[in-house]
Formats: structure tokens, sequence, C-alpha cells
């Protein structure tokens, strides 16, 4: 699934191709569901075309991307297999493309999904969505810090990986960053969270943050199915050190990388350096 820096990526793509602001002409919506039932509200809102007002921005909360428009946001989850494929006017459907948008430039972006795990609603108010307002701090904000770190795992009876991939302690840190993250700050993923100290929560959330904004500079990860908007995938497994590499030789100190399954995901890393 997309995480964090391959969603940034797909918003950073869009709003250069699209060049803001630039006014919605159409949309169109070949089915009636993806995930979800596509909501009649988004259905009316984007059926205003013109009246809607511009397109101001592409914003990112978690692995959301928020199209921004004057009376409130287009929200698109990309699930499993998802992307924003741009196209040019007049190019022919292709097979699981599921909605479209075209803007007054000429631009036209069509999301397509083979697996239908995506989905897409309509945000009157950021705050209250059912969707976002129980998220996190974000990892690249100024709130995520050791000390909310520190303060937030006290008492929790969870191990460490599991607890930075809840979307309601810090958001978009996905399977693959954490265990990247927690290898760099020198923290076994089996830690119980609760035990980690304000020094060891300070490298964590450094190692988040140097992991993902390394991960955004090299376009993300595609490991499967993640490609931007042009069709192109990211090139940071390239990168990776403990990550899908069970059983190969870690790349600091030579020792073999072990892996097991905790909260139900696979989980790397090397018992010499964590």
């Amino acid at each position: 699934m997309p995480e964090l820096p391959e969603v940034e990526n797909v918003r950073r793509q869009l709003e250069c191709q699209l060049e803001l602001p630039r006014r919605l002409v159409a949309a169109e919506f070949y089915r009636r569901d993806l995930r979800f039932p596509i909501p009649s509200v988004l259905k009316r809102e984007l059926a205003k075309g013109l009246e809607l007002g511009p397109l101001r921005g592409v914003e990112r909360r978690a692995k959301y991307l928020l199209f921004q428009f004057d009376s409130g946001y287009l929200l698109s989850h990309l699930g499993m297999t998802g992307w924003w494929r741009r196209v040019i006017p007049g190019e022919a459907r292709i097979l699981h493309d599921h909605i479209s948008l075209r803007f007054e430039n000429g631009a036209e972006f069509v999301f397509n999904d083979p697996r239908r795990f995506g989905y897409v609603d309509w945000v009157a108010n950021l705050e209250s969505h059912k969707l976002l307002r129980h998220l996190g701090p974000e990892p690249l904000g100024e709130l995520f810090t050791a000390e909310h770190l520190f303060k937030t795992t006290r008492s929790r009876r969870t191990k460490v990986k599991t607890f930075i991939m809840d979307q309601k302690h810090v958001v978009g840190v996905g399977n693959i960053y954490a265990s990247e993250a927690l290898f760099h700050a020198g923290i076994r993923p089996t830690r119980m969270a609760a035990r980690l100290s304000l020094d060891e929560c300070n490298r964590l959330v450094v190692a988040i943050r140097d992991v993902l904004k390394n991960a955004i500079a090299h376009g993300g990860s595609t490991i499967r199915d993640f490609k931007g908007t042009e069709g192109h995938g990211g090139q940071f497994q390239n990168q990776l050190f403990v990550y899908d590499r069970s059983g190969d030789p870690c790349r600091k100190c030579g020792h073999k990388i072990v892996s097991k399954t905790i909260g139900s995901r696979s989980t790397y890393w090397c018992p010499r350096c964590q």
C-alpha cells in the first residue's frame, strides 16, 4: 500500500502538472463504488464544475490526498493499487479507470485502481470529518517531538513498531518505513513502547523524519504496484537496510537480518544493530 512518501510524491506531481489554480470543467464516474460506494455528496459537488470554484491546491493528510476547492475537499485514498494518471485530451480509457477530472487548461487526470481498495469522499471540514478527526500529528511537522512520543508511550502495552504504525499516535509511518526507522534508531521492533527512554524517543523521531525525507527524495518505494502520475515507480526500495531482506547480511555489521510477524505485518531487523 502506498505510504506517506509515495502519497507526498503524487501530491507534488499533481500540483506541478495542474499549474494551479485551475477550474474543474467536468468530473466523470465510471462505476458506482470503489472500496466503498462513491458518496452522492461528492458527485453533487463535483457536478458543479466551473461553479465549484478553482482548485486551489492539493494537500496531504496522513495517506490521504486532499484536492482543495473553495467549498471543501475531494479526498482520495490510493488503497493498494490506485494511482492518478495524467492523460492526453481524447486519450482512450483503459481497464480499471474509474474517475476522470478535467480542468479548464486541458489537463485531465484519471483515477485507476485494479483492486478497487482505494476510495474517495467529499470533506466539508477537515477537523470534523470521520476519516481525519482522530489522526495523530504529521511525522514531518512540529507537533511530532521526542516529548510527544515519550508521553504517549507511557503505560502502553504494545510493541514499539505497532505503536508508531498506529495513526492515532503519528500518521503515515507504514510497514516499510517503521522497520527502516527502527533500524536507524537502533531500537528493536519487539521492544515495548512504554520502556522507551526519552533519549530513545528522540533517536526514533529523528530516524522517522530522516527515513521519510529520504524516501520522498527518491520518489517513494515501489515494492509491487506504486507509480506516480506519469507511470514511473519510486526508487527508495534500493536504499532499504532491513525491510524485505530476511537472511541477507546487514549493510552495517554483516549479521543476518531476521524477520517476524508483529501485529500481522512482516517485520525486519538486525539483532546486532538493534
